[in-house]
């Protein structure tokens, strides 16, 4: 084991330098306490034209003794209402997740981690995240509500939605608190 987390604080170091050398727009990281390679603070800029544009959200990144072939863990400690992001700020996204078969059936296992992601890609596909939530599997169901409510309401417009009555249940019933259509 000793020799899985040195293989993984010196490659853990190499990103920091890397990122530090060559910043990348959008988010800024680092480590929590320099007795440690393996908590990085990272601090993520909104991205333009979203909900949060313009605003600073801080993270913790916690990396397991054996990265890169497991997922670091991502919490905000700022607060976050997203529908990807746990009430208590764990970040929920495929890449984060364990590598293989999802046991849910919900996620290919190309979705989910693989090791070659670094820092950089996971912290870009944070901000992909909050520019385009995912609502068919909302970590945070309150949060998703509103999304899930203009998607209803603008499916419910279209005149044709009874003839897209499979599609509408499908992508309706895996909110838990939506409850399903059924009556419609």
């Amino acid at each position: 084991m000793a020799g899985t987390a040195s293989q993984a604080s010196l490659l853990l170091q190499k990103q920091l330098k890397d990122l530090a050398k060559n910043p990348v727009d959008g988010f800024s990281a680092g480590l929590v306490d320099d007795s440690s390679v393996f908590e990085w603070q990272v601090t993520i800029i909104g991205p333009p034209d979203t909900l949060y544009d313009g605003g600073y959200f801080n993270a913790i990144m916690t990396f397991p003794q054996n990265y890169p072939n497991s997922p670091p863990s991502v919490r905000f400690t700022s607060e976050m209402w997203h529908p990807n992001v746990y009430p208590d700020g764990r970040v929920c996204i495929s890449i984060l997740h364990p590598p293989g078969e999802d046991p849910n059936g919900y996620e290919l296992a190309s979705e989910r981690w693989t090791p070659v992601h670094t820092v950089e890609s996971i912290v870009l596909s944070i901000i992909s995240m909050l520019s385009s939530p995912n609502d068919e599997s909302p970590a945070n169901i309150e949060a998703a509500i509103p999304l899930v409510s203009e998607v209803v309401h603008e499916f419910v417009l279209q005149k044709d939605w009874r003839e897209k009555r499979d599609e509408f249940k499908k992508k309706f019933s895996v909110i838990p608190s939506y409850g399903g259509v059924g009556s419609l």
